[in-house]
């Protein structure tokens, strides 16, 4: 019975920590800045809960599959946003809410 309890606190607790990254979600998109995330870490990441995922589902531990997969869904969406912002980063676009500067509003080129 302990058992079965402490499982089920165990893949709780998992989910919550596969949902983790959410907080990290919200503050590059509010500020629009993904430099302190580092991918490759998330890839790691990644293919740590993939590999977990496929472990609980030979073994039918649904308390290894259920928060692992949460986490690889959270982890890979983390991803696509920080990629999404650093590409918008790369081509120099102003940020939303940022102005533009005076040359490129003009049509100007700087230098």
């Amino acid at each position: 019975m302990a058992q079965h309890a402490l499982a089920f606190i165990a893949s709780a607790w998992g989910v919550v920590m596969g949902l983790a990254p959410v907080l990290q979600i919200r503050r590059m998109l509010r500020e629009h800045s993904s430099r302190d995330i580092s991918l490759g870490y998330f890839a790691v990441l990644l293919a740590g809960f993939g590999l977990w995922i496929g472990y609980g589902a030979t073994a039918g531990n649904l308390a290894l599959v259920i928060p692992n997969s949460v986490a690889l869904l959270t982890a890979a969406a983390l991803v696509i946003i920080a990629l999404r912002v650093r590409r918008h980063d790369r081509r120099g676009l102003p940020r939303p809410g940022q102005p533009r500067s005076r040359g490129a509003a003009r049509g100007r080129r700087s230098g």
